[in-house]
C-alpha cells in the first residue's frame, strides 16, 4: 500500500464494496431533483438559473461519497449524523432519503449552501419526500455540532487549514468510534491531505477512484487533539493582528490584491465615513479604513462562517471593534439601499472550485444598490479579467487608478 507522502493519496488493499441505500429507488428520484440555487444566478431566480454550467447540484463526489458511506450511515441512531460543507444538499438530503435519518446535524461555511440545502429541501417536502426539512438542523462548527457523532460526512475543502480545523473538531469532540468520510474530485486532492487527517486519526485509507473521485476514510480519534485555529499573526508592514479560522481565505497573512488595494485607501473621498467592507475575508480592509479615519463606521460582509468570525475577532485585536460591524449574508443583501459613501471590493473569481466571475458581478451590482449618489466603489481585480465596462454598467463612472503586473485597482462614482 503506498504510504501517505506518495505520489497519490493512500489506496486500499481491497477493493472497497459499498452497500446499496436501504430506499436507492428514493434516493434516485430525490437527487434527480435537486438544484443548485447558485448564488450568482442572481436575485429573483428561485431555480437552477443559467450562469455556469460547472457548477451542478449532484455530481460524482456526492454520489461516490453516499455509496462509500452507507453502510455506516445504516447503523447510525437518531442524531448521530453530522454533514460538513454540503454544497446544495445533496449529501445531506440524500443520506436522510435512503436511510430514514433523524435529526441530522449540518454545518456549511458557505451562506449560500445553507441557503441551497434549504431551498431544495422545502421543494422536496412540497413534493415526494413530505416533512424532509424537519430532519436537518444548521450548526456552527464546533462542540454542538459533533457531540455524539458517529458518522461525519464531509466535501473535501481544497483548505489545508479548512481540512485540519474539521478533523481537530471531529477528532476532539464526536464519538469515539466516529467514522469521517471525506470526498473530493482526484484533480483537487493531493497526499497532504491524507497527512492532514492523520494528525487527528490512527487510522486513514482510501475508496478506489470512481468517476474522477476519492473518498478518504478516517478511524480512530487521536486522544487529546488540540484545535489550532483560530490563529493569530502580525502584520508588520501594516502594524495589525490578523486572527483566522481554517476556511477564510489567505488565513492569517495579507492577500496579495489586497495589498494592492490598500494602497489607494488614502485616496477615498475624505467625507466618506459609511463605509462597506464587501467580501471581507479576515477584515483587514475593514480594520484598515477603520483605523485610518477614527470617525469612520464599517460594515464588514461575507458569506463565510469562517471569514465572519475572523473579521470580528480581527477588528477586536485591533482596537476598532466597536466601528467595525461584522454580517454574515449572501452579497450584502442585508444592507439598506443608499447607505453607504464608499464601498471596498476585492472580489473573488472562483466559487468553490469553478473559476467564476458571477459573484463579482453580483458584488458590483449590489455596491451599485449600497451606494449614495457620488458614493465610490474601490476594486481591485485581476487586469486579465477586465471588469471596467462592468463596473460602468452597474455602478457608474469607473476610471483606473492603478495598474500593477497583476492587479489593476479602480474607481467607480455612483449614479
Amino acid at each position: 500500500m503506498p504510504s501517505p507522502t506518495s505520489d497519490h493519496p493512500v489506496t486500499p488493499s481491497t477493493p472497497a464494496r459499498p452497500q446499496p441505500a436501504r430506499d436507492q429507488a428514493a434516493l434516485d428520484r430525490l437527487l434527480a431533483g435537486l438544484e443548485r440555487f447558485a448564488s450568482d444566478d442572481g436575485p429573483g431566480l428561485p431555480r437552477g438559473g443559467t450562469a455556469d454550467p460547472t457548477l451542478v447540484a449532484v455530481d460524482a463526489t456526492d454520489r461516490l461519497l453516499l455509496d462509500e458511506a452507507a453502510s455506516a450511515l445504516a447503523a447510525t441512531g437518531p442524531g448521530e449524523v453530522v454533514v460538513i460543507d454540503d454544497r446544495f444538499g445533496a449529501l445531506t438530503l440524500g443520506a436522510v432519503v435512503a436511510h430514514g435519518l433523524s435529526g441530522v446535524r449540518v454545518h456549511q461555511d458557505a451562506l449560500t449552501s445553507e441557503i441551497a440545502l434549504d431551498r431544495n429541501a422545502q421543494e422536496a417536502s412540497r413534493g415526494a419526500f413530505p416533512g424532509l426539512d424537519a430532519t436537518v438542523t444548521h450548526l456552527p462548527l464546533g462542540e454542538d455540532l459533533l457531540r455524539g457523532a458517529r458518522v461525519v460526512v464531509l466535501q473535501l475543502p481544497r483548505s489545508l487549514a479548512a481540512l485540519r480545523d474539521v478533523a481537530e473538531h471531529v477528532a476532539r469532540y464526536a464519538a469515539p468510534d466516529v467514522v469521517l468520510l471525506a470526498g473530493g474530485r482526484l484533480k483537487h486532492m493531493t497526499p497532504a491531505m491524507n497527512d492532514v487527517l492523520a494528525e487527528s486519526f490512527t487510522d486513514v485509507r482510501a475508496s478506489l477512484a470512481r468517476q474522477k473521485s476519492r473518498v478518504l476514510v478516517a478511524r480512530g480519534p487521536r486522544p487529546s487533539v488540540d484545535l489550532t485555529y483560530p490563529v493569530t499573526a502580525h502584520l508588520g508592514e501594516l502594524d495589525l493582528d490578523v486572527v483566522a479560522y481554517g476556511a477564510a481565505f489567505a488565513g492569517a497573512s495579507l492577500d496579495i490584491g489586497t495589498r494592492y488595494l490598500l494602497g489607494f485607501l488614502d485616496q477615498v473621498s475624505p467625507g466618506a465615513t459609511d463605509a462597506v467592507d464587501l467580501g471581507c475575508g479576515t477584515g483587514i480592509l475593514a480594520v484598515s479604513f477603520a483605523r485610518s479615519r477614527p470617525d469612520a463606521l464599517v460594515v464588514a460582509t461575507d458569506q463565510s462562517e469562517a471569514a465572519v468570525r475572523s473579521a470580528r475577532a480581527t477588528a477586536e485585536a485591533d482596537g476598532v471593534g466597536e466601528r467595525v460591524r461584522v454580517v454574515r449574508d449572501d452579497v450584502g443583501s442585508s444592507l439598506a439601499d443608499r447607505s453607504a459613501d464608499v464601498v471596498l471590493c476585492n472580489p473573488p473569481f472562483h466559487q468553490g472550485a469553478a473559476l467564476s466571475t458571477g459573484v463579482a458581478h453580483r458584488m458590483f451590482a449590489a455596491a451599485g444598490r449600497v451606494l449614495r449618489p457620488g458614493g465610490e466603489l474601490w476594486t481591485v481585480y485581476n487586469s486579465h479579467l477586465r471588469y471596467r465596462p462592468a463596473l460602468e454598467r452597474a455602478v457608474g463612472p469607473t476610471t483606473q487608478a492603478g495598474r500593477g503586473p497583476k492587479f489593476t485597482v479602480t474607481r467607480s462614482v455612483a449614479r
